[in-house]
């Protein structure tokens, strides 16, 4: 039984991205025939918060399957600085929930001004990016009551994976991508991994993972700031060895994502590391579940969101309302 909405949301994640393949087939086309034609030579992405960190995930996935170098914008740039940036055979993918904060409008502006073939993956169909943007893509999760995104945000990464799949034309990831559903639903139903006594008397956090999944890790670690008021930081574990790991010695905690991708071994080795220095490790794993090396990510971050809904509430937070928080953020 749930008891809080962040957790709901989280465990429609499945039913969302089933409805989300189904509906958007024809758009996915679409773009993937224009950007074959126009074979872009660079990517930005633009986006805030957790748009931002599906951002990250996104330039490993492009970059991994396409070969094209994929940036993060600063959307200061355009709406502080007033700089318009040259963007002639460049994609430019706006990722915005709402599509309505001031700057990551301004931004998109720039970029159809600046010549970039633009595309808005948002979740409300009716906001000003529509009007601004080539094509929209649309996350299809409904509407989203918690402020803690969870299906938005899982949602934005399949629709990510949709495109790049087709666009790349990766029969086995968009193969591995329709069965998605089926083995997010099997994560639902799998045992609690994360528990409140993980996180009693916990202020500060590091979050490891490596290669792909490092976007995940800054959205967990994101999630550890918003709903459990935990100071949370997220580290490639590789990164982590360049100074923060002298942090272990001083009693830190670890959460380690362990995904089964390419990166697993490397990464595996770096946190028997972080033992051996007597570090303090909670692990979050596939719990057994198979699926595709750029899929598994989105198993590890659902498990996430139900578990730390419930920590949350174990730590005498609500994680549908935390303080100081609005659901749509206006930033210039």
């Amino acid at each position: 039984m749930t008891s809080t909405i962040m957790e709901s949301e989280a465990r429609q994640s499945p039913i969302v991205i089933q409805k989300q393949l189904e509906l958007n087939g024809t758009i996915v086309k679409e773009i993937a025939r224009k950007l074959v034609f126009l074979n872009p030579k660079m990517v930005m992405i633009i986006g805030r918060g957790s748009s931002d960190h599906a951002g990250v995930f996104a330039k490993y996935l492009i970059e991994i399957e396409l070969n094209i170098p994929t940036c993060s914008a600063a959307p200061s740039v355009s709406s502080i600085y007033k700089k318009q940036l040259k963007l002639d055979s460049a994609l430019v993918i706006v990722i915005s929930q709402s599509g309505r904060s001031p700057d990551i409008i301004e931004q998109a502006k720039m970029a159809k001004s600046g010549g970039a073939y633009c595309i808005a993956i948002v979740n409300d169909e009716t906001s000003p990016l529509k009007d601004i943007v080539d094509q929209v893509l649309p996350i299809r999760a409904g509407k989203e009551v918690s402020v803690a995104a969870t299906k938005s945000y899982l949602a934005t990464l399949s629709a990510l994976v949709h495109l790049i799949a087709v666009w790349s034309k990766n029969r086995a990831l968009y193969a591995s991508l329709k069965e998605l559903p089926t083995v997010l639903q099997k994560v639902t139903a799998n045992e609690i991994q994360l528990l409140p006594s993980d996180f009693e008397h916990i202020d500060n956090m590091v979050v490891l993972s490596r290669g792909i999944s490092f976007g995940i890790a800054k959205e967990i670690a994101l999630k550890l700031k918003e709903v459990c008021s935990i100071h949370a930081e997220a580290f490639s574990s590789a990164e982590f060895l360049h100074g923060p790991i002298t942090l272990v010695e001083k009693g830190l905690h670890i959460l380690n994502c362990d995904v089964k991708d390419e990166c697993e071994e490397s990464h595996r080795e770096q946190i028997n590391g972080i033992i051996e220095r007597n570090g303090q490790i909670v692990l979050l794993d596939q719990a057994g579940l198979k699926t595709h090396p750029r899929l598994a990510p989105l198993l590890i971050l659902l498990r996430f969101y139900i578990d730390i809904a419930n920590v949350s509430v174990a730590l005498g937070l609500n994680p549908d309302a935390p303080k100081g928080l609005k659901k749509v953020t206006q930033t210039l």
